[in-house]
């Protein structure tokens, strides 16, 4: 449904009751009237930017308002930086985001612990923004030093190597990540003062993180259901005499075609139950985590709100208008539109830091590691893949000898596969090329399942939505492996087959198997991998991807999982 002056039910109002508005709420006098004219004020989200400090290679295709496609280069963070400057002007506005801004970043930032991106968002005059699942890739104490600043090594990789680390110029909240001592990591809340407005917003990850990174990195922190922390802060905002609510959420929908300006045409997804249980006085919704692009007005649990996305990558900025009527206190109406970043205008200051990095990090980024005789390609809805399959090949490479894990089988998740990987002309591959594919710097574990293990490990990759079955995270096996499932079988049963070399897999049979150690310690729900017996620490995934490069293998077609038409 299109946004275009989209009208808020009372119901969606900060309210005592369905009628009553927050400041009927309020023991203290109303204020007296200071305008009769309704006032414009402005909220700009991003969210998924993971590092992108440069321009994404190739093009992106989306659905304009109307529904015509359109596809061109986007991104980079110095013509974000222009955009929002251009899109505040005039207007009173602040500029959140919804989490991932850091992460399975591209080398120019992940070389540098992502200080980068934190200063260049900062530049762009980011005020807010939720914590993401892929802000605690690092583990909390180095997420915690991005926000302060400073340059304590809590990582294998050096600090401040360019230059030293203040810290973050925008405040992250995480209102549902507490740690030991109950309190939360971050502030849960800030409320702004946006023109005539006092804005509250609610900051929080999705609940699931702990099941999305290693659970080193998230050892001693406790993550809450979404719906329930957001509701219980909406009394506190009251009190503190918001006119509006905003959620700013790490978790998202999904819509047809990916990225979309004006709409939410089949949305899907685990956010959507979270809004069912949300307080109607959360008014509007700024989402991420999926990567998809949309911004509508929707109704879940009886209830209406604005809904946006603004992708990743810095793609795209979402464009949220309030209008006010500051003598009531009353909001009017609301719509948002994502706009695309074009690079018609750079901040020459954020494009000056970019270079800075781009040219510090350009003799690790070149370094040639092997050839390819085409691209591999990631799956855009994190599918099987060229590309998967190629990493999957290289980690059984990488651990089939006897004194190096005695692997017979390998799995790389394919949420895990962050880009194409696209050789030169001449077939090279760099080190920067890889390492855009695999950012995440995992070591290899190799562990003994059995077969009956294998079986319910398969079935995890499988869950339900509204009683549906649906895929939730693929594992793509090495060559060799294959297995197919059907979504319309009962849960716990929808893998029909499963083979090795041809022959069925035997449920009594121990069988060698190689993982990142994000799988390995059960990352992603897959926790039949904390089953796994004598674990064998192979090395790091980028290591034996390149040394697979160096044998000049071919690009993996074959097919190694099928569902059931």
């Amino acid at each position: 449904m299109s946004t275009t002056n989209i009208l808020i039910s009372r119901r969606s109002l900060l309210a005592c009751s369905a009628a009553a508005l927050l400041a009927a709420c309020s023991a203290a006098p109303r204020l007296a009237a200071v305008s009769a004219v309704p006032v414009e004020v402005q909220i700009l989200g991003i969210n998924d930017f993971h590092g992108n400090l440069e321009t994404p290679p190739g093009t992106v295709a989306y659905a304009q308002v109307g529904g015509a496609k359109a596809s061109e280069a986007l991104g980079g963070a110095a013509p974000l930086a222009a955009s929002l400057q251009q899109l505040r002007a005039g207007h009173p506005s602040v500029t959140v985001a919804a989490g991932d801004l850091i992460g399975a970043s591209p080398l120019t930032s992940a070389y540098f612990l992502d200080e980068p991106s934190i200063r260049a968002l900062s530049m762009a005059g980011l005020e807010l923004a939720s914590v993401g699942n892929h802000e605690f890739d690092k583990g909390a104490n180095e997420l915690l030093r991005m926000q302060r600043g400073g340059c304590a090594k809590y990582t294998t990789r050096v600090p401040c190597r360019l230059e030293p680390f203040t810290g973050a110029g925008f405040t992250y909240l995480s209102a549902n990540v507490f740690t030991g001592d109950g309190k939360t990591l971050f502030p849960a809340t800030a409320v702004k003062q946006v023109g005539p407005m006092r804005i509250g917003f609610i900051g929080m990850t999705l609940r699931d993180t702990q099941t999305l990174v290693t659970p080193a990195g998230v050892a001693g922190l406790r993550f809450a259901d979404e719906a329930a922390s957001a509701n219980a802060l909406v009394p506190q905002l009251k009190a503190a005499g918001a006119d509006l609510i905003v959620l700013l959420i790490h978790q998202g929908g999904r819509v047809s075609e990916t990225y979309r300006l004006g709409d939410c045409d089949g949305l899907s997804g685990d956010l959507l139950p979270i809004l069912d249980k949300l307080d109607p006085a959360v008014a509007v919704v700024v989402s991420g985590h999926t990567h998809n692009a949309y911004a509508c007005h929707v109704n879940q649990g009886g209830v209406d709100r604005l809904l946006t996305s603004a992708g990743k990558n810095g793609y795209f900025i979402t464009d949220i208008r309030v209008s006010y009527d500051p003598g009531a206190r009353r909001l009017l109406a609301a719509r948002a539109e994502n706009l695309p970043v074009k690079g018609n205008a750079a901040d020459p200051q954020v494009a000056a830091l970019v270079q800075r990095y781009a040219t510090a990090a350009k003799p690790a980024a070149m370094r040639p590691v092997g050839k390819l005789n085409g691209p591999a390609l990631k799956d855009e809805h994190d599918g099987e893949s060229t590309a998967a399959r190629l990493i999957a090949d290289a980690q059984l490479g990488a651990t089939r000898a006897a004194d190096r894990g005695a692997a017979q089988l390998s799995f790389i998740n394919a949420t895990g596969v962050r880009t194409d990987l696209k050789p030169a002309a001449d077939g090279t591959v760099t080190f920067g090329d890889i390492f855009a594919l695999q950012p995440f710097g995992n070591n290899l574990v190799v562990k003994t399942l059995t077969g009956a293990q294998l079986k319910r490990l398969l079935e995890q990759q499988f869950g339900d939505e509204r009683g549906v079955g649906r895929l939730k995270s693929l594992l793509v096996p090495s060559a060799g492996f294959a297995f197919g499932y059907d979504l319309t079988r009962p849960a716990g049963d929808r893998i029909t087959s499963i083979k090795l070399n041809g022959r069925p897999i035997d449920p009594a049979a121990r069988y060698r198997v190689t993982v990142n150690n994000f799988l390995a310690s059960g990352g992603d729900a897959f926790s039949v991998f904390n089953e796994g017996t004598d674990a064998f620490d192979a090395g790091l995934d980028l290591d034996a991807l390149e040394a697979w490069l160096g044998t000049d293998p071919a690009v993996p077609t074959d097919r190694r999982t099928a569902a059931a038409k």
